[in-house]
Formats: C-alpha cells, structure tokens, sequence
C-alpha cells in the first residue's frame, strides 16, 4: 500500500508548479543523489495561502514533497512550522512519536529503514522550514540576484528560474 501511495504522488504530484508570485521561498540540495527541490509559499494573514514545489529528484523526495504540500496548505504558519517540524523528528529518529493525523504521510514510515533515503524524504520539509525563515520577497528584486534563494536569474538560477519573475 505505501509503496503505491509514493509511486501516486511521483507520478502525479500534487503542487508541482512554480507560484508566479510568493512571498517566500528556498531551494534545497541534496549534492549525494542530485534532487533538487524549490519551495514557494504565498504566506497572507499568517496562513499559508499556497504552497508548491518545483524541481527534480528521486521517486522518494517528490512524493514527500507532494504530500508536504497537501499536509501543510491552509494551515497558519506556527502550525505549519510545528507540523514540519514533527514530521522531520519522526522520519530522522526512530523513537519519536508518531504525529497525529498522518494519512498518506505514513507512507514514508518505510524510508526510515534505509537511512540513506531519509534525506530524499527530508529535503522538500528543510526546504520549506527554510522559505518560513527567509525574509518576504519583494516585489522587486535587487540587482541580479533572486529574492528566493539568491541566485543569478537565468541559466545559474535553479531550474532555470524560480517563478518569481526573476
């Protein structure tokens, strides 16, 4: 069943599309296996309004991604941040306490017997950890670089660009 539920979200990811205009933003690497995942938030009235993903990588770090975004959407921001954070202690220690409520996020109740894996699972969420942390964008950006992740625009810039307009 969970390997099912992964392959779903590989293949058709939820929110995989870049925002045309976030308000926060941050690319995660995983120079190991080569996934690369940016993640866009539109963060209004302390909520997070929209949420999605671009990038490549591995069945693992896709669906992860996929199903980050559906777990987060709607919600505010502290309980965002706490529910990313819960997921991250759950997946990186085999002793913490399940989080409630997991769904189809228990599906990667499997990666955490191979440890090589986990950072596959784990990145979309330090991405998105990271974006919370990083200052608004702007509508403008300065110089060359972007207001995501502080880049050059263009073919330096993850993926070629970030949605941000950049």
């Amino acid at each position: 069943m969970y390997r099912e539920v992964l392959l779903a979200h590989n293949e058709q990811p939820h929110h995989f599309y870049a925002l045309s205009q976030p308000t926060h933003a941050a690319h995660g690497h995983n120079p190991l296996c080569g996934d690369e995942i940016t993640v866009h938030l539109r963060i209004e009235s302390d909520r997070i309004k929209e949420i999605s993903f671009t990038g490549q990588g591995c069945a693992i770090c896709k669906a992860s991604a996929s199903l980050m975004t559906l777990r987060l959407e709607g919600l505010s921001v502290t309980d965002a941040e706490k529910n990313a954070q819960g997921i991250l202690k759950w997946l990186n220690d085999a002793t913490a306490e399940q989080p409630d409520n997991l769904g189809e996020l228990e599906a990667l109740l499997g990666v955490r017997k191979f440890p090589m894996r986990i950072k596959c699972a784990t990145l979309a969420w330090h991405a998105f950890l990271k974006a919370l942390n990083q200052p608004a964008i702007s509508d403008k950006h300065e110089g060359s670089a972007c207001g995501c992740c502080g880049e050059g625009s263009g073919s330096k810039h993850p993926n070629g660009s970030c949605g941000c307009g950049s």
